[in-house]
């Protein structure tokens, strides 16, 4: 395990995955910051970090105008990734399949929340429509709609990329223009007298690092982080499923995203089908617990998908996997950028699952507050750390 170049860095970024490496990626892109950053990352395989384990999608589909924005900024990302690289040739193309997300209503509660949130995300330039039953079925007649009175559907820039080349190039990138990675873990935190910042962060290694600012990007490991500050973070991490599946009688155009009113969501994934959801139950669970619910296809996602979809009556899983989204249990939206008393340290967490469509615009303000002390494109302040401690929650309708 290697030491530390330096004793002091202007920026300690604890975490080395999808946010981390944004955040420091961005810092070299901001005209005059030319301070030192070193990301401190515990697993460098990244073999269960958040970002190993996502299903790289993006949506414009959500009900708060802020979420909207910044997942606009990511598709735009996306689909100039080389541009913004610098328009280095070595950097690949990424590309956007636009399958967009199926939201399904089966209730008239429900029917109405998807077409007020039509309305807010029209007005913000998505291309949302909100649908019949019969107007689904004519778009995708494979689905039994008996149970549905509406639907919300977007084929512009919603859909799938290729999140892990994304953050590969973050990382990549960052170091090539001098950000330092270290295999290591935080351990400790050493506060001024007034606890009004974090001086010294102390490292598994047994070095101490003098920091200016540090950067809470540890995925589901948030709250554990932040503690080390005496702060608290309403994250926690639980668990996901993926299954990848072939069908014996394939669909002959893409499957969107369909949110199922069953809690199961599935997609087209190349020439096989990708479906996902919660457990049955959905506590918290431990930082290392990737122990797999064998049962959850049978009982659950199988039945689901089966009944949505009545070709699909022959499939088999091919692969399957469970990750840990760092789920904030006030409202299910990220928190992000200083805490209200210990001013140098930035929060960058609690994405509930929306994190790797958002890396692009949070790392992007993240680098801005810590360049520029403000953010400079997105006002990121609807996400602010503020809100946890007086409990009041940034609704989201649209949580998947």
């Amino acid at each position: 395990m290697p030491h530390p170049t330096h004793h002091t860095y202007d920026v300690v970024i604890i975490g080395g995955a999808i946010f981390g490496s944004s955040v420091a990626w961005w810092l070299t892109q901001m005209a005059g910051f030319d301070g030192k950053v070193l990301v401190v990352e515990r697993d460098p395989t990244y073999e269960f970090a958040a970002t190993s384990h996502t299903n790289s999608c993006i949506r414009q589909q959500f009900s708060s105008a802020i979420n909207v924005r910044v997942s606009q900024f990511g598709a735009e990302f996306i689909k100039n990734f080389r541009r913004f690289m610098g328009d280095d040739p070595e950097v690949p193309h990424l590309a956007l399949q636009s399958f967009g997300y199926l939201y399904l209503a089966d209730t008239p509660e429900f029917a109405k929340t998807l077409q007020q949130n039509q309305k807010i995300q029209m007005a913000l330039g998505a291309g949302t429509q909100h649908m019949t039953p019969a107007e689904v079925a004519a778009a995708y007649p494979f689905y039994q709609l008996d149970d549905i009175l509406a639907a919300n559907h977007n084929r512009v820039d919603e859909g799938y990329f290729d999140g892990g080349t994304m953050f590969d190039w973050f990382k990549r990138m960052a170091r090539r223009n001098g950000v330092e990675y270290l295999y290591d873990e935080v351990t400790a935190m050493t506060k001024a007298a007034d606890g009004k910042s974090v001086t010294h962060v102390t490292l598994k290694s047994g070095a101490t690092v003098a920091c200016g600012t540090v950067v809470n990007a540890s995925g589901p490991r948030a709250a554990a982080t932040a503690g080390m500050a005496g702060i608290t973070l309403p994250v926690e991490p639980r668990k996901r499923y993926t299954f990848v599946f072939d069908a014996a009688k394939p669909l002959d155009r893409d499957l969107p995203l369909t949110i199922d009113p069953s809690g199961v969501h599935f997609r087209t994934e190349g020439k096989y089908y990708m479906a996902g959801c919660p457990p049955h139950e959905d506590p918290a669970v431990a930082y290392d617990d990737f122990a797999f619910d064998h049962s959850l296809w049978e009982d659950k996602v199988w039945p689901a998908i089966a009944t949505r979809i009545p070709q699909f009556d022959q499939v088999k899983v091919i692969n399957e996997w469970v990750g840990h989204y760092d789920y904030n249990t006030l409202d299910q939206n990220a928190i992000v950028g200083p805490h209200s008393v210990v001013e140098n340290f930035l929060c960058l967490n609690g994405f509930s699952g929306h994190g790797l469509q958002q890396a692009p615009a949070l790392g992007r303000g993240i680098a801005e507050w810590i360049a520029y002390g403000a953010y400079r494109t997105l006002d990121l302040n609807p996400y602010a750390y503020r809100r946890i401690e007086q409990n009041q929650s940034l609704i989201e309708k649209a949580v998947i």
